[in-house]
């Protein structure tokens, strides 16, 4: 009786023990901040570093689209793809403090290009 009382005590402190320790974390979760590709002209998005922007690209392929980023060290841009049945946006992440030009373009003919700012802050 005392066996099991023991193996019944020693279970729950170890799940307490992992529980405590899953709820402890050392980053943030970071939502991404998505925007369809026709609202960027102009705007300004302001992001955290390690956030990205999630461009929705609506009917056009997501793999479509390049990017320039002018100040490579404030922020990045990440390029879409379809792997596996599952499809991945274009999008810009934050790298470091600081403001930044990005200019989309898109491979398919007749679609202008869209500037946006970045602003990266903390």
């Amino acid at each position: 009786m005392k066996i099991s009382r023991l193996i019944g005590a020693a279970a729950i402190l170890m799940l307490s023990v992992s529980m405590s320790a899953c709820a402890q974390s050392n980053s943030p979760v970071i939502a991404p901040v998505t925007m369809d590709a026709g609202d960027l002209q102009g705007e300004t998005v302001e992001l955290v570093v390690g956030q990205v922007l999630n461009i929705n690209t609506g009917d056009l392929a997501v793999d479509s689209y390049s990017g320039e980023v002018a100040d490579t060290a404030v922020a990045e841009f990440v390029k879409g793809y379809e792997e596996g049945g599952a499809t991945f946006n274009p999008g810009v992440k934050a790298l470091a403090d600081g403001s930044t030009e990005v200019v989309l373009s898109n491979s398919d003919g007749g679609i202008e290009d869209v500037t946006f700012t970045v602003q990266v802050g903390r």
